[in-house]
């Protein structure tokens, strides 16, 4: 007869014992791996900034700018040219491609005057979501800042484009969505 088996309750004690340091180490390895994910995570590189030529959002711009350069990292310009699907897909598009430069081209103006690196992109696509795939196909980025359009006439992506942005994209995604005016009154 061993000594725990003749006392109950040195056997409780003992079995007591075990879970309270086999408890305490289980907290003290997840605070180790926490304080280390968090001093070790990298930093962003680049961020894509998606737009069409329907309307370039000055607000997502401008917030796509000082996220830039508050992390040091590389604005992703991506003019997401639209072909019709009567066309070839690499057929050229002159009135698009003259668009994409000019906006492409105001946007590195504007980066430059904030210090940030731009790499601009130009990505065709048959629709906004075929666009945005060949675009994760194709570029290396860590996060996605999109205008998130009250509809598909204004300034941004359709809701339904962001919903899959939101299902499909690998990387982390700031949708900022657009001013709503509200009618007088309704303050």
């Amino acid at each position: 007869q061993t000594p725990v088996q003749g006392h109950p309750v040195l056997a409780i004690a003992t079995l007591l014992a075990g879970l309270a340091l086999g408890f305490a180490l289980a907290i003290t390895v997840e605070r180790r791996r926490r304080t280390h994910a968090l001093r070790h995570t990298s930093p962003v590189r680049r961020i894509a900034f998606p737009f069409t030529g329907e309307g370039l959002s000055e607000p997502a711009l401008v917030a796509a700018l000082r996220l830039a350069r508050a992390e040091g990292a590389t604005l992703l310009p991506v003019y997401l040219a639209l072909v019709p699907r009567r066309l070839a897909v690499d057929v050229p598009l002159a009135g698009e491609g003259a668009l994409a430069l000019t906006l492409l081209e105001a946007i590195e103006q504007r980066a430059a005057r904030a210090e940030v690196p731009v790499d601009a992109r130009i990505e065709r696509g048959r629709s906004i979501r075929h666009a945005l795939r060949q675009l994760m196909l194709h570029e290396r980025f860590d996060r996605m800042l999109v205008a998130a359009g009250a509809d598909a006439g204004g300034e941004g992506l359709p809701p339904e484009d962001v919903a899959w942005l939101i299902r499909n994209l690998d990387s982390e995604l700031i949708a900022l969505r657009p001013e709503i005016p509200t009618a007088p009154g309704e303050d």
